[in-house]
């Protein structure tokens, strides 16, 4: 895999799942998909879609950051939802952790997200 740089951020909450919170290549960023992980347990937020959706964009800003990025370079992202109806809630929160013109997105219901997340954010960013 060379020219791909792994990003990594030590004390950052994890799954212990086998893959990269996010790959610097060709001048991109490419975070993998983050849930409402609570920094303090490491466990699954209990609060409801706004939380955990605001914890998924700040681990995601704190990973883009350790990679020399940020969230106003972030070009595109996709959200994953456990239940679509979420969506305006979801979409609330959201709106505010991107500035205009804010990065193209795909949002959809999926069958289910790792320990039970409502939701799950991934973005690709320019480095």
């Amino acid at each position: 895999m060379s020219g791909l740089v792994e990003v990594t951020l030590p004390n950052a909450p994890t799954t212990g799942a086998p893959y990269s919170k996010a790959i610097i290549a060709n001048g991109q960023v490419f975070c993998s998909g983050q849930i409402g992980l609570d920094p303090a347990t490491n466990q699954i937020s209990t609060g409801g879609i706004q939380e955990q959706t605001k914890l998924c964009l700040l681990s995601m800003k704190q990973i883009l950051e350790a990679a020399g990025s940020s969230m106003d370079k972030v070009v595109k992202t996709t959200v994953f939802l456990s239940d679509i109806s979420e969506w305006p809630a979801m979409n609330e929160e959201y709106a505010k952790h991107f500035s205009k013109p804010a990065p193209a997105r795909s949002a959809f219901q999926v069958a289910a997200l790792p320990f039970g997340a409502k939701v799950e954010v991934e973005c690709i960013a320019l480095a």
